[in-house]
């Protein structure tokens, strides 16, 4: 008998996407949560030279529904860490770029000068911009992020429940709520067992959000999810 753990990875349909849906992102209309597991990077672990990350996201009936890729500069990985300047590329069961989020290099939440705190941009397909995620405020503590649609008006608030200067981890749990402050979804940290939270950066992280949320506000919640793991998690291991 086969062993179950060498099977090749089950993907999920693609769904048929309607007029209005950018290419790609068809498969989070009947989506209202993702998993998202961060792959171990054996190099990285051995040797402690950061490599680029690397992410399978699924949905709760483990079917693969992207494959994310880090693009980064080498040298910035290893000298500027978590600060460094990246683009997730994401690609579908085709192998084919879908979605792309760029972060510019920034110094992190201790500066409050509006031009270098976080910031990422969210396209789908790649050269058309769905929106925007960038901190609120001059938040040294527990800092909130603006989810914005292309035209930069907000249309969610990320909440943070660690501390933006490391001086503790309070809680993994990141609500999401409406301008109004009404709960629609949650991006959340998932223990990974001792020996990988201790000897990798490799995290496991879960994101809720309505089923009828706009697709593209999904698919900028996404880049939320890995913006907040370059932020808060990469650092553990650049520190």
């Amino acid at each position: 008998m086969a062993d179950p753990r060498k099977q090749p990875e089950q993907w999920m349909p693609m769904p048929e996407a309607p007029a209005n849906c950018p290419p790609g992102l068809e498969y989070l209309m009947q989506i209202d949560q993702l998993l998202v597991h961060q792959k171990i990077e054996l190099l990285e672990i051995l040797t402690g030279w950061e490599q680029a990350n690397k992410y399978v996201v699924k949905n709760t009936m483990g079917q693969q529904v992207y494959f994310a890729a880090e693009v980064s500069d080498c040298c910035q990985r290893q000298c500027c860490g978590p600060a460094r300047e990246f683009k997730m590329s994401i690609l579908d069961n085709n192998g084919k770029e879908v979605m792309c989020m760029h972060r510019p290099y920034r110094c992190g939440f201790n500066c409050c000068c509006e031009n270098w705190r976080p910031f990422m941009e969210v396209q789908a397909p790649p050269g058309n911009t769905i929106g925007y995620i960038k901190s609120e405020g001059c938040a040294c503590l527990y800092p909130t992020f603006l989810i914005m649609d292309a035209a930069q008006t907000p249309v969610l608030r990320i909440h943070s429940g660690i501390c933006g200067v490391g001086c503790c981890e309070c809680s993994p749990k990141y609500p999401v709520r409406s301008l109004d402050g009404q709960d629609v979804g949650l991006i959340q940290k998932q223990w990974a067992g001792i020996t990988k939270e201790l000897f990798t950066d490799a995290d496991n992280f879960g994101i809720s959000f309505p089923m009828d949320l706009d697709v593209k506000m999904k698919g900028v919640m996404m880049g939320a999810l890995f913006l907040i793991d370059f932020l808060f998690f990469e650092r553990k291991q650049n520190q």
